[in-house]
């Protein structure tokens, strides 16, 4: 009985272990796989409803106008801004055409100022207009350029202009302007149409509904901006508010400065450059396997500039885009422990701007530099 028993409890044992390694097999099987999927890409697949935000022009007396996109019979169709994620700095600006979204953009023009028009896959152009009461139909056009930003407004019969603005359903407003990545008249061509700007929503700027506008439309001349140019600096802070100087470095460790530029009187979209060897290099978000997007500078021939930034013991912390929200790549320097670390512009008369990535276009690689593929564009942002 005794030998009878031991065996009894042997056995118990044995399956009991049995059970207990496949419940820890089973469970580690269950947990969430890392195998070569980064933070970036978990960000971009997050659902989120979207928010649609309507878009008008705005009289001097706060009342406001309805804007539409119209084909050439005269039928009209909405224009909204659309908040695809929980970010509201850069919203892209579309044309809900029989169901489908379209760009909106800024037309290259001989004229100074440039029509705006949403354009569909056959490149047909729906051009976009701000509705009085009395149900006249007023142009919305690009009327002055500021560096990377482009103003854009309604304009009445008598020649003055509307603000175009953004207003959520909550109601915050964002102002709506054109955008330029590059320093070119024409920024890109869509189904064989010169572009000049892209059209995106993005929180207001304190200082550019005072800018001085042309009065007349007028044959457009080269863009050439007699301002002082003014250079921002680049930090990380640390938790106990201390800045980190951020600086980009060859492959033979040699250090170069990292600054926003602002050319013109707006600094709400700010370059960023890498000052190295005498040139100013782009610095962009490139596209990557790794779990967080890497951010280079990139010199001639594809020459690649780590980013980083130094601690007071000088040692080298990774700047990179920890995540995506929306057309938004949010960009920390990580310290140690793997804690992220802000990154900020800061003008010299005490102006902050927040770094990101920007993207124009809903597409993995925006465009190649240098042979690199871009993933997204670094900018100080008004915020």
């Amino acid at each position: 009985m005794r030998n009878s028993n031991q065996s009894f409890i042997r056995t118990i044992c044995y399956n009991f272990f049995i059970l207990g390694s496949l419940f820890l097999f089973t469970a580690c099987n269950d947990s969430p796989s890392k195998d070569k999927t980064s933070k970036t890409e978990i960000e971009e697949v997050e659902k989120f409803n979207d928010i649609f935000w309507n878009v008008k022009a705005i009289q001097p007396d706060g009342k406001s106008l309805d804007i539409k996109a119209f084909d050439e019979e005269g039928k009209s169709f909405e224009i909204k801004a659309i908040q695809n994620s929980d970010q509201d700095l850069f919203l892209d600006i579309k044309a809900i055409v029989n169901g489908e979204r379209l760009p909106v953009k800024m037309l290259q023009s001989e004229n100074q100022f440039v029509p705006v028009a949403a354009i569909n896959k056959e490149g047909a152009k729906y051009y976009i207009k701000a509705i009085t009461k009395e149900g006249q139909k007023l142009d919305v056009k690009g009327v002055a350029r500021f560096g990377n930003i482009v103003i854009m407004k309604a304009i009445n019969k008598k020649g003055e202009f509307y603000g175009v603005k953004a207003i959520s359903p909550s109601g915050q407003l964002n102002d709506i302007k054109g955008i330029k990545i590059n320093l070119r008249d024409r920024e890109m061509s869509l189904q064989g149409i010169g572009i000049h700007a892209h059209i995106k929503a993005m929180h207001p700027a304190a200082n550019e509904d005072d800018f001085k506008l042309p009065a007349k439309n007028q044959k457009k001349k080269s863009y050439k901006s007699d301002f002082e140019r003014i250079i921002w600096n680049i930090k990380a802070i640390t938790a106990d508010g201390k800045n980190l100087d951020v600086k980009a470095f060859d492959e033979e460790g040699n250090m170069f400065d990292v600054k926003a530029t602002q050319d013109s009187k707006q600094h709400s979209f700010l370059n960023i450059k890498a000052f190295a060897d005498g040139y100013e290099l782009p610095v962009k978000v490139l596209e990557s396997t790794d779990e967080y997007a890497r951010i280079n500078a990139i010199g001639k021939n594809g020459v690649l500039y780590e980013i980083k930034a130094l601690t007071e013991d000088n040692v080298k912390l990774d700047v990179r885009g920890v995540s995506r929200s929306g057309n938004i790549i949010n960009v920390k320097a990580i310290n140690e422990y793997g804690g992220f670390l802000a990154v900020k512009a800061f003008a010299p008369d005490g102006k902050l701007n927040q770094v990101k990535g920007i993207k124009i276009f809903d597409r993995k690689v925006e465009m190649r530099t240098q042979g690199r593929p871009v993933y997204a564009h670094l900018k100080a942002i008004n915020q």
